[in-house]
């Protein structure tokens, strides 16, 4: 079991069942709780020092988001992190985020363009600094802010849905990227293109950082295996 969880903060406005599924969610994203590893309601509920049934919940809850698998006769596990499954998310993702990216070109206000520039400068900021808490926020708002310009709700909710199997996968790519330089160009290219609001290119640009993504995030579970 994962050593850094700990006892949840009860002073949190939030429901306790929520702040259980927040914390667990976090530790399967973060990896201090390990792909295959084995969740158990009765150690967990000690260790965070709450009873077994918000723990129980929140397994569910994560089980339906895809991050715990319920295997027969063996109990909840963190769901492992095969290469089918990358390729299966990260392929709808490409094709999403092709379309939200040309959309955003179409549709983004001047505002919009200011507020992406932005995130995009922060997030250039962070990834110069090696800060990998901080590269992985500002790469969340800048997706996001690019789903937000694109104007269409049903694409937005349908993302939101992937939201944390990709940042599961967004931890592996950002630690593993072994240049910044390239990294930060990509969010540039897709940048400059929305900015000159060039539908094709900002499409293509969208896509090939998603593909890009696959491939290193592929790579790193081969090493680790």
């Amino acid at each position: 079991m994962a050593g850094k969880l700990s006892k949840v903060n009860f002073n949190d406005y939030k429901p306790l069942r929520e702040v259980i599924f927040n914390t667990l969610r976090e530790a399967i994203i973060a990896g201090e709780l390990k792909p295959g590893e084995r969740l158990m309601e009765v150690k967990l509920a000690d260790k965070m020092g709450v009873s077994r049934t918000p723990v129980r919940e929140a397994i569910r809850k994560l089980e339906l988001e895809g991050l715990v698998e319920m295997i027969p006769r063996k109990g909840a596990h963190v769901a492992e992190l095969s290469v089918k499954n990358i390729m299966d998310v990260l392929e709808v993702r490409a094709s999403l985020d092709g379309l939200a990216t040309s959309l955003a070109a179409d549709r983004i206000s001047s505002e919009g363009i200011k507020d992406l520039e932005q995130v995009l400068m922060q997030f250039v900021s962070y990834a110069e600094k090696d800060n990998l808490q901080g590269t992985i926020k500002k790469d969340v708002e800048f997706h996001d802010l690019i789903y937000g310009a694109s104007g269409n709700d049903k694409l937005i909710d349908i993302t939101s849905k992937l939201r944390e199997q990709v940042h599961r996968f967004r931890v592996i790519y950002l630690k593993d990227y072994s240049s910044h330089k390239d990294l930060i160009e990509e969010h540039k290219f897709i940048y400059l293109a929305i900015s000159k609001r060039d539908r094709e290119l900002a499409k293509e640009y969208a896509q090939k950082h998603i593909n890009k993504q696959a491939e290193i995030i592929i790579n790193a579970l081969k090493n680790i295996k």
